[in-house]
């Protein structure tokens, strides 16, 4: 079957720059959508060189730039968004984009990328925030355009190799003592950023995910901090101190700390208190879940993942 042409917007960022090499190496055609800025900043030349090296095409252009996105959008077949919070709302513009464009678009991958923000009990300010992402799946729904949504749940570069500890940024993690929010207990999704990548692009042909959420939920990588703490004494070959805090004192920090730290506390506290990854399950009416529809990925365990920080 040939492979889809395929835009992506907010290439250069976080995410975004494992999709762009993903989809390239699927061998689809593959445009990045890149603000002028961005191209003239000397930080994203390597970035930039990279792509085009995988034969990606690039696209100068803007989410505000209703021209250039329209012009961008009638040369492919899916869209996928990777931009980051601040410009969640904006895909507002894309939408608007591909039904102006005309031409029709098999897929439209909205910027998610994490917990299903509608199954997700998420406290202020991140039910707020969440709510955006929402909003925009509504929109696509009522203009009628086809859809996958990608939940992918925790990104292990950001949560492994600190532990998930807060106000930690850096590997490795902790050799002495762990904080934990919460009773530890409730499970998480961890999984590698290319592998979220290679999902994500598996998924964009394929009619099965048509129209549905597609949750990266492989079971070796689930795991509650409680686990994830066993798994790294084990490795270390010692015992850590565990500090619990308890729910009530983190919604206390959450309500007292500025932004974004309000932001990520109350995300964690979705994910590690509540249990909001995980809580649920995967009904074939609204989702399917990755590692089953593609058992061929040979995808990054949590296990294997640690083994670089010991």
């Amino acid at each position: 079957m040939e492979k889809s042409k395929v835009l992506i917007i907010g290439g250069t960022g976080y995410i975004g720059k494992f999709i762009v090499e993903a989809s390239a190496k699927c061998g689809h055609p593959t445009f990045a959508l890149v603000r002028e800025a961005t191209i003239a900043d000397p930080a994203k030349n390597n970035l930039i060189q990279t792509f085009k090296n995988s034969g990606v095409q690039i696209l100068q252009g803007d989410l505000n730039d209703e021209k250039s996105l329209v012009e961008a959008v009638k040369q492919v077949d899916v869209v996928i968004s990777a931009v980051g919070q601040m410009q969640l709302p904006d895909q507002a513009n894309i939408i608007a984009a591909i039904k102006q464009a005309g031409n029709p678009i098999k897929r439209f991958l909205p910027s998610e990328f994490g917990s299903d923000v509608e199954r997700a009990r998420a406290v202020e300010p991140a039910k707020s925030v969440w709510s955006v992402k929402v909003g925009i799946r509504r929109a696509i729904e009522a203009q009628g355009i086809p859809y996958t949504y990608v939940c992918c749940n925790y990104f292990a570069g950001y949560s492994l190799p600190t532990l998930l500890q807060p106000g930690q940024f850096a590997p490795p993690p902790p050799k002495d003592k762990l904080v934990i929010l919460g009773d530890g207990n409730a499970k998480a999704v961890f999984n590698d950023e290319r592998d979220i990548a290679m999902y994500t692009m598996r998924a964009v042909d394929d009619p099965r995910t048509l129209n549905k959420t597609l949750y990266i939920k492989p079971s070796l990588n689930v795991y509650s901090v409680n686990e994830l703490a066993a798994l790294w004494e084990k490795k270390i070959g010692k015992k850590v101190d565990k500090v619990y805090v308890p729910e009530e004192q983190l919604l206390k920090q959450i309500a007292e700390s500025p932004v974004p730290g309000n932001i990520i506390l109350a995300i964690n506290h979705s994910v590690l208190v509540n249990g909001d990854q995980t809580y649920f399950e995967i009904e074939p009416s609204f989702g399917v879940e990755a590692s089953e529809l593609y058992p061929d990925v040979k995808y990054t365990t949590v296990e294997s993942y640690l083994d670089q920080f010991v």
